[in-house]
């Protein structure tokens, strides 16, 4: 399997996922604005991803997939298929308590995410109303984190990088169709991420049934409990929640600052994020999603050459396209947060406080990125515990950032934070990875780093030469014609950094990777 083009495939699915992710996020900076509601709505949502990044794409597939791929390479079809069986059972029943919880215990959860709203009763009590329509999400991303670590181990990678597009969607469609048909409008968001919640997941059916491994939910979870491999599974849950839930509660603990902030400061974090998520998406998540079965595969063929070979090959392949991101993030944040996303209730002030978070997340986009990548070199060893003790030291280092930044520089103090922490993270993790032996660098690094300096510093050159040209703000037009400009100014900047990266001999056919299957 030629993982460069597995990459593209999943990367081409993750960019649809995006782009229709940025028609949503301009939809909502054009009808909602960066306000009171905005943030009500942001800080809702964000609590039934905390517990679905924490739980489900969390510790659930660190702890499932390096297990599931042991048993389908080891122990045949027919255990592996009982194995899914049983933790799918033991996961719906433990999902159908916690989703009954939440939505009894929202305001608890708002309280704890947002306390600063307990001095505007209004927007306190929206967010309680938004947490509840929108938590069972957990349920269905959970079952779908389960799907997707199924169908990626049996090499079935588009469906699961596709899903997320079916849930913006359900954005859009809400945001154009049915804001108008509730009292308050923003609650329509809320209803959409129930329903495209039921959508990515019922997407994953027909994947699932193809390859033969449907899972079959069963009334009597503790049946289900006693097997031997679900409580092996439970087990690395442990560990690893722990790994993640530094992240997460970091994450929580930014979202409370964020609550104490002047209004709208959470919306335009959120506005910060999506444009952050953007390339670390398609390539942070899709090498993460690429990496992790094919590591598993070398672990238990104890192929430590290969091992090596590719994560070599994904940090390669992420300085190369990570670190121009993160330079256009950094030159460029003015011009991309004007282009998509003043207009309508989304003023001047909005987009000024918007770009400081853009530019401070340019800062630390390549730690988030590899961190994505580093990280998988340990859970396809089943070593949760040294991410573990590593992200803990990184949270208490990113709120003491958080001290020094935020009443300087508020949101964009939260993001700096962030992404200075991703940064320590991934070079701990580097560094846990080489002591071990895990990883040896192959030739040629201190030349191809060069290499990249050079055409960076070539394409930072004509990102400030273009965009100073250019009064985003004021620019007069539609917004395609503004949209055009800046499309004119990225395109300018790639051209100039592969055009400097191929006159230094650096070529495509240097990033090709062969997998064991």
């Amino acid at each position: 399997m030629n993982l460069l083009k597995t990459l593209a495939a999943i990367s081409s699915m993750t960019m649809i996922s995006r782009m229709t992710g940025l028609v949503r996020d301009v939809l909502y900076a054009s009808y909602f604005g960066a306000g009171s509601m905005m943030d009500a709505y942001v800080q809702a949502f964000k609590i039934p991803n905390f517990f679905r990044r924490l739980f489900a794409e969390g510790a659930f597939s660190q702890a499932f997939v390096p297990i599931l791929a042991e048993y389908r390479n080891q122990k045949g079809d027919q255990e592996t298929k009982e194995l899914v069986d049983h933790v799918a059972t033991v996961l719906t029943w433990v999902l159908l308590a916690t989703c009954v919880l939440g939505v009894l215990g929202a305001p608890v959860f708002v309280y704890m995410f947002s306390s600063g709203f307990i001095n505007y009763p209004e927007k306190f009590e929206l967010t309680v109303l938004l947490t509840r329509i929108m938590f069972p999400y957990i349920a269905f991303m959970s079952l779908v984190a389960l799907s997707s670590g199924i169908l990626n181990t049996w090499r079935r990678f588009k469906i699961p990088a596709f899903s997320p597009v079916l849930l913006n969607l359900s954005f859009i469609t809400a945001t154009l169709f049915f804001t108008q048909y509730f009292e308050k409008p923003i609650v329509a968001l809320g209803v959409a991420v129930f329903v495209g919640g039921v959508l990515q997941l019922l997407i994953q059916i027909p994947s699932l049934i193809k390859i033969g491994m449907l899972p079959r939910i069963t009334a009597n979870p503790a049946f289900a409990l006693r097997d031997p491999k679900v409580r092996r599974v439970l087990r690395q849950m442990g560990p690893a929640v722990l790994a993640v839930s530094a992240t997460q509660i970091s994450i929580m603990i930014n979202s409370t600052w964020a609550s104490w902030l002047p209004d709208g400061s959470a919306s335009q974090l959120n506005y910060a994020d999506r444009l952050m998520e953007f390339p670390s998406a398609l390539l942070g998540v899709a090498l993460g999603t690429v990496l992790l079965p094919s590591l598993s595969a070398a672990k238990f063929k104890a192929d430590k050459t290969e091992y090596s070979a590719l994560l070599d090959w994904g940090l390669r392949l992420t300085f190369l396209l990570a670190l121009p991101a993160a330079v256009g993030l950094l030159t460029l944040p003015d011009a991309l947060t004007a282009t998509l996303f003043h207009s309508g209730k989304f003023d001047a002030h909005a987009v000024h406080e918007t770009a400081k978070a853009v530019a401070a997340y340019g800062v630390g986009l390549s730690g988030l990125i590899l961190v994505k990548i580093l990280a998988p070199g340990f859970y396809a060893q089943q070593n949760i515990r040294t991410p573990v003790r590593i992200a803990m030291l990184v949270l208490l280092m990113t709120q003491m950032m958080n001290i020094l930044f935020v009443p300087l520089i508020h949101q964009a103090g939260l993001a700096l934070s962030v992404g200075l922490g991703a940064c320590v993270n991934a070079f701990l993790l580097y560094r846990g990875l080489r002591l071990r032996g895990l990883y040896v660098p192959r030739a040629g690094w201190m030349k191809f780093m060069l290499k990249l300096a050079v055409a960076l510093i070539v394409m930072a050159s004509v990102a400030f030469a273009l965009s100073k040209q250019v009064s985003w703000l004021d620019m007069h037009g539609s917004r395609w014609l503004r949209g055009g400009v800046l499309g004119g100014v990225i395109v300018s900047c790639m051209v100039a950094y592969f055009a400097s990266l191929i006159a230094m001999g650096v070529r495509p056919r240097d990033f090709r990777k062969m997998a064991l299957e």
